[in-house]
């Protein structure tokens, strides 16, 4: 594998370090800023509107500047953001900072995703995307729990702050390693739009937001599962914390070879995997041992939608790619919010700490549902390509058909 994606994969990791420690900080901020926990939370929600809001807008603006240009302008907005975090004087301020560092997250990754395919081989695409994402995952495993313990020690701006630094190695690395990659003669805003409008892409996107809800249904709750369920004590949430980013780890690493080698199967197989997975969670919660298993299987199916999810929506926009590949992660973050809020509508319905497992179940058959829909439309319409493309006969030929069919009574 090229060098560029170490490059990728660094940039990634600070993107999901910064993405997911506010979880953890939420405490610290709220006592910080003398404002409660639940108005603190705004904050999570503050960096995913600022993902739905710049991935399309962002890829928009820049689909005429060269994609390592791109790359290196994206991640200097990462940087600015972050350490406006850092340096907020008051909540407010902070929520900008928020809105300001998640805006170049989704064309990042768009732009990202596009990079690391062409930097490889025919066959080997799903491989280069997925290594990218392995700097997301690894950000979960190493990288959040280390600057919430950072952020619990020595402040949250620390904790910004590191990220920040973060931010500038990745923009080192992405200038010295990742290639000049020439502008394509058809990239332009009109063609871009025009793919996004690809029924199939559009599909591929819904998928995205229903089956990736069925995850953070359940994982945005899991520390309070851990101790109201599972029955462990607060110093393990990091444990299990860690647990879930070691089977997004090897889900990655998992979904690569198998998405170059079947897309859509690897798609079906783990949206159906994870459906299982959920329902099973119910019941495995309430042993400690095979609850701890089940949160880094949970983690491996619910990573194994993201790449192949990627390259469909990649392939499908064809030789426009980059605005539909950065609005599958703006879809990716409405899943986000979206499978938060339904998890917490069970919870606070009556129905138990473990009723977001079942909302989550749902919510990964209907994506399922969803891509199985869609494959079924793609395979009629190559159906129909193939028969045209076979040729019809010509005007003559339809009247004979015609005046046979006749003779012969049918």
């Amino acid at each position: 594998m090229p060098l560029a994606l170490l490059a990728l994969a660094v940039s990634a990791f600070g993107i999901g370090t910064t993405e997911f420690v506010m979880m953890g900080l939420l405490p610290n901020v709220a006592d910080d800023l003398g404002t409660s926990v639940p108005t603190a939370g705004y904050l999570v929600s503050a960096y995913a509107i600022g993902v739905v809001l710049g991935a399309p807008l962002l890829t928009a603006l820049g689909s005429r500047v060269p994609r390592k240009k791109m790359l290196l302008l994206l991640m200097a907005l990462f940087v600015v953001g972050n350490l406006a975090s850092a340096l907020a004087p008051g909540f407010g301020w902070l929520v900008a900072g928020r809105v300001l560092a998640g805006l170049p997250h989704g064309a990042f990754f768009g732009v990202g995703a596009v990079v690391a395919a062409r930097l490889v081989a025919d066959g080997r695409q799903a491989r280069a995307v997925a290594t990218m994402f392995l700097g997301l995952t690894v950000a979960n495993i190493v990288g959040v729990p280390a600057a919430t313990l950072l952020g619990q020690h020595l402040g949250w701006r620390a904790t910004f702050l590191v990220v920040t630094v973060i931010g500038l190695v990745a923009m080192a690395a992405l200038a010295r390693l990742v290639p000049r990659i020439p502008m394509d003669d058809h990239q332009s805003l009109g063609r871009e739009m025009r793919a996004l409008g690809n029924r199939q892409v559009l599909l591929g996107l819904l998928t995205a937001v229903f089956g990736f809800a069925g995850v953070f249904a359940v994982y945005s709750y899991l520390a309070s599962m851990t101790t109201e369920v599972m029955g462990f004590g607060e110093s393990s949430v990091t444990l299990v914390l860690a647990l879930f980013g070691i089977g997004m780890t090897l889900g990655a690493l998992a979904a690569g070879p198998l998405t170059d080698r079947a897309l859509r199967p690897t798609l079906y197989g783990s949206l159906a995997a994870l459906a299982i997975v959920l329902v099973a969670f119910r019941f495995t919660v309430h042993h400690q041992a095979a609850a701890l298993v089940t949160v880094v299987v949970l983690g491996a199916v619910g990573f194994m939608t993201t790449t192949p999810l990627q390259m469909l929506v990649m392939n499908k926009a064809k030789d426009a790619p980059t605005l539909a590949s950065a609005s599958n992660h703006s879809a990716f973050n409405l899943a986000n919010a979206g499978g938060a809020w339904l998890g917490g509508a069970a919870i606070a319905a009556g129905w138990g700490w473990t009723s977001p497992m079942l909302v989550g179940a749902v919510l990964a058959v209907a994506g399922l549902g969803i891509a199985a829909a869609a494959g079924l439309l793609d395979r009629t319409a190559k159906g129909t390509s193939r028969v045209i493309a076979a040729g019809s006969p010509p005007p003559s030929g339809r009247r004979e058909v015609s005046r046979s069919s006749r003779a012969s009574g049918s």
